[in-house]
């Protein structure tokens, strides 16, 4: 068992959680035509994050045409190039399947606003005293 779990961790990727459920993501995936391979851009909403470890998924889901488009990416897998947040979300659920059955303006997410970390304000100049 400890050869296993020594070959998942060796194929497993060093990403920090740059996003979660809610979030708009840009997943750069490569394509492999033949002997070609280029790079897909799939842009959509995170819905969903399921399992741990090597198995870990998530889904993303897009409107294409008016149709609504899911597609699973594995987190670990060398196909994804790399994962772009474009908007975070503010949602209060784990899983973002009732996003499904809405259409138009109710399907939207709100934006999480991020506050920024605030600065100490610059101490003025002390007086001088010419006396």
């Amino acid at each position: 068992m400890n050869e296993i779990k020594s070959i998942e961790v060796s194929q497993m990727k060093e990403q920090p959680d740059i996003f979660k459920v809610g979030d708009t993501v840009k997943v750069h995936f490569k394509i492999v035509e033949g002997k070609n391979e280029r790079i897909q851009i799939y842009e959509g909403l995170v819905i969903a994050i399921k399992n741990s470890g090597i198995g870990k998924t998530f889904t993303v889901r897009k409107n294409s045409y008016g149709v609504g488009v899911e597609r699973v990416f594995p987190f670990h897998s060398p196909r994804v190039a790399r994962v772009e947040l474009v908007r975070p979300g503010k949602v209060r659920r784990a899983k973002l399947y009732y996003i499904r059955d809405k259409i138009g303006k109710s399907a939207k997410i709100k934006e999480l606003i991020v506050k920024k970390s605030a600065k100490p304000k610059a101490q003025p100049a002390p007086a001088q005293n010419t006396v």
